[in-house]
């Protein structure tokens, strides 16, 4: 089954990354931008292959951390505010600003909500259920807020260098935005695919014994 070992997945999300890396990182607009923004996929990559055969993941988690990704790398060619899709999303619903940003907090939340209720489950032994998703959602809100606080030092440590990483297009609520857009995301995620997700489990779970 697909969900042993993963690797054909794997291998797929991987080759799908390195050619959005090298799109992406072919002329960004901000080199430093483009570093910080496509990192956590330069650091899951190799995380996902030394795993693979002791802990490999359900083909969502992996099929969602490959969409995320190359989320990240667009976000990292054009920066934020500028991602084309983002103007053309502005424009037809009349927002006052690129929406990309907030999509892509979105899927901070999205994303990690299953792969971190497949470690809560696997690794937690937590029991599916009210509490798990409670669980879920605190985590993801860590993650937000953790990544706020990277925000944060990379504005105080580069200056107006870190406009383009932001990515506030002049929104004083931005941080609390983006926190907003991550509980949001994760509680979509939640409720959109936890049956898919409890259903993977169990068949990964078959085929490790």
């Amino acid at each position: 089954m697909v969900e042993r070992g993963n690797s054909p997945l794997l291998l797929a999300l991987s080759a799908a990354w390195v050619a959005g890396l090298v799109a992406s990182g072919w002329a960004p607009y901000d080199r430093a931008t483009w570093w910080m923004e496509v990192a956590p996929a330069l650091i899951a990559l190799p995380i996902l292959w030394a795993t693979r055969g002791n802990f490999p993941l359900t083909s969502l988690s992996l099929i969602l951390i490959a969409a995320h990704g190359l989320v990240l790398m667009l976000g990292g060619a054009y920066t934020y505010a500028r991602v084309p899709i983002g103007f053309e999303v502005q424009n037809w619903l009349d927002l006052a600003r690129n929406p990309y940003d907030r999509f892509g907090h979105f899927m901070q939340g999205f994303v990690p909500a299953i792969v971190l209720r497949e470690l809560l489950v696997r690794l937690g032994g937590l029991h599916r259920g009210w509490l798990l998703a409670v669980l879920v959602l605190a985590c993801c809100l860590a993650v937000s807020a953790s990544y706020e606080l990277i925000e944060f030092g990379a504005a105080m440590a580069l200056g107006q260098g870190a406009d383009e990483f932001l990515g506030t297009q002049g929104d004083p609520w931005d941080t609390q935005w983006d926190m907003l857009m991550c509980l949001v995301g994760a509680t979509c995620a939640l409720a959109a695919l936890t049956r898919l997700h409890d259903r993977q489990l169990v068949r990964l779970t078959a085929t490790r014994h």
